[in-house]
């Protein structure tokens, strides 16, 4: 498999971790919790710091996500969503988590690659270990790799600020083709994703990898792949973004990767997280 310099967006991607204090949702399985009651829970108390930025309750709501369906993940990443998602659908619905086809990317180191050929199981032990959760009871699996039994069982799939690493690496057909066949007639794909200007050339946003896409843009992916727009919503947007950082959207928190002495530093903590769209797309007719 050739080897090549990630993009960027590696950084916000890490391998899935869940708190091994956490308490187990393994011991509530006999009545389900509300998303309160999920959102406030002790395990998410470092991640909380981000609800002001990613609105989760308004952002599922807006999915129209019910504790009874069964939702599909892409790219978990570090657990922050799947600490709110596994515990509101697993006693009543279903969570899955999907990747990409590993086989089918680039990767800058041999560790790199085996750690990404591996997230299925790590993934499993991660919510094992931290929520309690059967490894057996979780579906987990690369697209390349889909349990025949998923197909159109799915009522929701969600991609969290991961488009511009598809679109960057060419991957973004492969996981929307893998979507249209899990999720039901009436399924729907929730997308939330860092939003460039309107009026941003595509050479600076859509073949750059700055972490940005314009939104015109990822509508036009998921019309090329059997998609159409449903609705979208400003619940994510910061209009204190002018996406426009010569290093992308990993300036800002939680990244600032700038460093520590970047005299800007105290900017980029006063704008917070970056500007995000937020759109929902079912299957064309």
């Amino acid at each position: 498999m050739k080897l090549a310099l990630l993009a960027p967006f590696a950084a916000l991607a890490g391998a899935a971790t869940f708190a091994a204090s956490a308490p187990a949702i393994a011991d509530d399985h006999a009545s389900a919790p509300s998303l309160e009651e999920v959102l406030a829970h002790e395990r998410r108390a470092d991640d909380r710091a981000r609800d002001q930025y990613r609105n989760p309750a308004e952002t599922l709501a807006f999915f129209r996500i019910e504790p009874t369906m069964t939702v599909a993940e892409y790219g978990p990443g570090g657990g922050w969503y799947t600490r709110v998602l596994a515990p509101y659908l697993m006693p009543a619905g279903k969570y899955i988590a999907f990747n990409g086809d590993s086989d089918a990317r680039s990767y800058n180191s041999r560790a790199q690659e085996a750690r990404a050929k591996a997230w299925t199981e790590d993934f499993k032990a991660g919510l094992a270990s931290g929520m309690g959760v059967e490894p057996d009871a979780v579906t987990a699996f690369e697209t390349d790799e889909m349990p025949e039994d998923v197909a159109g069982t799915v009522d929701r799939v969600l991609i969290f600020r991961s488009m511009h690493g598809l679109n960057i690496g060419n991957n973004a057909d492969d996981v929307l083709k893998a979507a249209r066949v899990m999720l039901k007639d009436d399924g729907l794909v929730g997308v939330v994703q860092h939003r460039a200007p309107d009026g941003a050339s595509y050479d600076d946003y859509g073949a750059r990898q700055r972490g940005y896409m314009r939104e015109a843009d990822v509508i036009a992916i998921f019309a090329a792949n059997g998609f159409e727009l449903v609705e979208k919503s400003e619940i994510n947007a910061n209009s204190k973004d002018p996406a426009n950082w010569e290093r992308g959207v990993w300036t800002l928190p939680p990244v600032l990767g700038t460093g520590p002495d970047d005299p800007r530093r105290s900017e980029y903590l006063a704008i917070g997280e970056s500007d995000r769209m937020t759109l929902l797309f079912k299957k064309a007719d």
